[in-house]
């Protein structure tokens, strides 16, 4: 972020104004982190501050501070659009494309107050204001974090907001596994550590909090996966009958697709999941090394992300979906 737009951020935010702050679809611990922190952040600025989720988010991310004041569009469209409406500034955290967040496109793409943009994934949109846009961060968390140092904040980062930036952090960093995690990273979660960020509590809350459902969902998509050692792939799926037997709940899928990358000589991992009421298939990808499934699923699922993680779709079926998959990556070198 250039110093020019860094000086005019800070005249947007020298007065009290209404914000809202949205996260995408979907909501994962970085996008929640992010956003909660930011919220947290200007609310000691003495701004007016919203979080509009597009909807709901995982059940396993409700103990983040002031989670319980986050809007949700789908379950409030009318006063969820009168408060984009009449916010003053806009932040979009964790996206880089409008249609990231649903429904909500259509309210955001009439909105002419300034938006401002902070992402880590590739191919930045063009519809914000103010872009702060890096692919070499493993995580907005990690941006905000240096959001705030460039609006020369530093000493407003408490407990709480280290708490939120952590969570984010420690979530699309993999348990700081990725490769984009460097020493930066972890200089600054020293950092909220020595704030009092509880470290050693919030990996419990956030992996260790399974119901005995979720266990057996995940029994079953480790029993559906295929390896094929050739190809240093393995995949998985997960239909919905199988979601309805084991009485799924948002977030019980997360972090699946990872085990297929613990199997030695693996490199790249999938996961399809059938959503009958949306007549989607979700899709996962990850990968080790220098595999690029961002390009994967662009290419080939309608999809994006990072080098190392990306999702896509598929408006098939299941079984067929899997087939185009089968076929793709017969004739793909990893």
């Amino acid at each position: 972020m250039n110093e020019k737009d860094i000086k005019e951020i800070q005249d947007l935010l020298a007065t009290p104004k209404k914000i809202a702050i949205i996260p995408h679809r979907s909501p994962d611990g970085d996008a929640m982190g992010s956003t909660l922190g930011l919220y947290h952040f200007l609310l000691k600025l003495n701004h007016n501050p919203v979080v509009v989720a597009p909807n709901d988010f995982p059940e396993f991310l409700a103990w983040l501070p002031s989670s319980e004041k986050v809007l949700v569009y789908e379950n409030d469209k009318e006063y969820c659009t009168k408060i984009l409406e009449e916010a003053e500034i806009i932040f979009t955290l964790d996206f880089n494309a409008l249609h990231r967040t649903g429904e909500m496109e259509n309210v955001l793409n009439k909105v002419t107050v300034p938006i401002i943009m902070i992402d880590h994934h590739q191919s930045p949109g063009t519809y914000a204001t103010y872009t702060y846009s890096d692919t070499s961060f493993g995580s907005t968390c990690e941006m905000i974090y240096n959001f705030i140092l460039f609006l020369n904040q530093k000493s407003l980062i408490d407990k709480t907001i280290g708490t939120c930036l952590y969570t984010g952090i420690l979530t699309d960093s993999g348990g700081f596994r990725y490769p984009k995690t460097t020493g930066k990273t972890h200089r600054i979660v020293s950092d909220f550590i020595d704030l009092g960020v509880e470290n050693t509590e919030i990996p419990n809350l956030l992996f260790d909090n399974n119901s005995f459902d979720r266990l057996k969902l995940l029994g079953r998509a480790l029993q559906n996966m295929k390896v094929i050692p050739e190809l240093k792939t393995a995949y998985t799926w997960l239909s919905q009958k199988e979601l309805d037997e084991f009485n799924y709940e948002k977030g019980d899928t997360e972090g699946i697709v990872n085990y297929g990358l613990t199997i030695k000589g693996i490199v790249f991992a999938v996961i399809f999941i059938e959503h009958k009421e949306e007549n989607i298939i979700k899709i996962s990808f990850r990968s080790a090394g220098d595999f690029d499934v961002n390009q994967f699923a662009r290419n080939h699922f309608t999809g994006g992300g990072h080098i190392n993680a990306a999702g896509g779709k598929s408006n098939d079926s299941l079984e067929n979906a899997i087939k185009k998959f089968e076929q793709i990556i017969s004739k793909t070198i990893i």
